[in-house]
């Protein structure tokens, strides 16, 4: 396998060891959470158009709205991007049920990308921690990856010098350890 294609397939592994060790320990926790993520306390929402208009249940049209936000008359928490995205903050996503500590479209397309990778996400061959949600055991974690990617990896922690409850685990092949992919050679 080329060095590229090995890059994308620990890419992948990386991906789904995240995403199984989010839906084994992150996503149970959510219902006793302390700090719900859903409320945006600390955290920003990116949504598309489709997801506001849907969340805020808003009959204009999008030009009409973003005239309404830029004159200050629409909602406070939403904040136009120059992307063409919507970021929202400083209060509970109306698709969050406060009294069942659920989202109310979990496992629905509608369901923004940020929330189903967050807080534990591959990013370019790394898996990136949030310690901002309580659930993150890094320790947990890190072996639970260990035990996807095999002995032949170690994995490297470094928090983000700007924002330091960023963790990233990076994956390097240990010096020596013989590729999975590569057949012995016979000597004849």
């Amino acid at each position: 396998m080329s060095a590229p294609n090995t890059r994308r397939s620990l890419g992948k592994e990386l991906a789904a060891a995240a995403a199984a060790y989010q839906t084994a320990d992150v996503i149970p926790h959510c219902a006793v959470c302390a700090k719900p993520c859903c409320k945006l306390d600390t955290l920003v929402l990116e949504l598309e158009w489709k997801q506001i208009k849907s969340f805020w249940r808003l009959e204009e049209s999008r030009p009409g709205f973003d005239k309404r936000l830029s004159s200050g008359q629409g909602p406070v928490e939403i904040r136009a991007g120059d992307d063409g995205l919507y970021y929202v903050h400083s209060k509970p996503c109306p698709a969050y049920d406060e009294a069942g500590h659920a989202c109310t479209i979990y496992g629905q397309e509608l369901k923004p990308l940020g929330c189903s990778d967050f807080p534990v996400y591959e990013d370019q061959g790394s898996v990136v921690a949030d310690l901002r949600c309580e659930a993150v055991n890094l320790e947990a974690l890190t072996a639970w990856i260990a035990r996807s990617v095999g002995p032949e990896f170690r994995i490297i922690q470094t928090a983000d010098r700007e924002f330091p409850f960023l963790v990233t685990l990076s994956v390097r092949r240990v010096s020596g350890a013989a590729s999975s992919n590569k057949r012995p050679r016979h000597r004849g």
